[in-house]
């Protein structure tokens, strides 16, 4: 991701619609989780996710490519290394936690990205991961965020499962919202990143919230989600 996306992105993830509620699955995962340990969020661009992590009462550090991106999320007070996510600084089953959120639709070499988050992770350690779904989604914005994939159920799982992970569930998530982000993305050009109207961010936050509620996380959305644990 590029410098100014970062900045962008660090700007409005805390008022986004699109933010708050990945930020809200991840508390209602880590609730599930239990006990916390010790975290490491992988991409973790300025922080956001990482923050959640240390509010929920995770021993968290956070790594990144982008020397910005370690700059910013170290002023924001985080323990941040500048890290490529295919070769972790990290000893072997040293975390209770890995999140990556939209970061192996980033790397080719995607297995050497799962190969190390199996691991890091300790016996019955977690690992939290969110990535764009279905090809057919493809579009200018994936360009400009520097995508090389998105995923489908099967190849998701499976690059997840050859590192050795045992999957617990997988979901989509922004399913009702996906007709309106599709033609969006036919239309427009660049990155989809920008500041919203209030009315419109409150509106759509309202939508995409209703999902908590209705049984559509097997149908097909913009975003997968996986929860995988490295078995004892």
């Amino acid at each position: 991701m590029e410098t100014t996306e970062i900045r962008r992105l660090i700007e409005l993830e805390d008022t986004h619609w699109w933010y708050r509620e990945r930020r809200a699955i991840l508390r209602r995962e880590l609730r599930e989780l239990g006990r916390p340990g010790r975290a490491l969020d992988i991409g973790a661009a300025g922080g956001g996710n990482t923050r959640v992590l240390a509010e929920a009462g995770w021993d968290a550090a956070a790594t990144d490519t982008s020397e910005t991106a370690v700059a910013l999320a170290r002023q924001r007070g985080l323990k941040v290394v500048q890290a490529d996510a295919r070769e972790l600084p990290f000893g072997s089953g040293c975390v209770d936690l890995v999140t990556a959120f939209d970061v192996l639709e980033h790397v080719r070499e995607d297995y050497l990205v799962t190969t190390e988050i199996a691991r890091v992770l300790a016996p019955g350690g977690h690992a939290l991961i969110a990535v764009p779904c279905d090809m057919a989604l493809w579009s200018s914005h994936d360009d400009a965020v520097g995508h090389v994939r998105r995923y489908a159920r099967h190849s998701l799982t499976v690059v997840v499962e050859r590192a050795g992970l045992h999957i617990d569930r997988v979901w989509s998530w922004n399913v009702l919202l996906r007709p309106l982000v599709a033609r969006h993305r036919r239309r427009s050009q660049g990155s989809d990143l920008r500041r919203m109207p209030v009315l419109v961010n409150a509106g759509l936050s309202a939508v995409v919230r209703a999902e908590r509620y209705l049984p559509v996380k097997s149908l097909k959305g913009v975003t997968l989600f996986l929860r995988a644990r490295r078995e004892k």
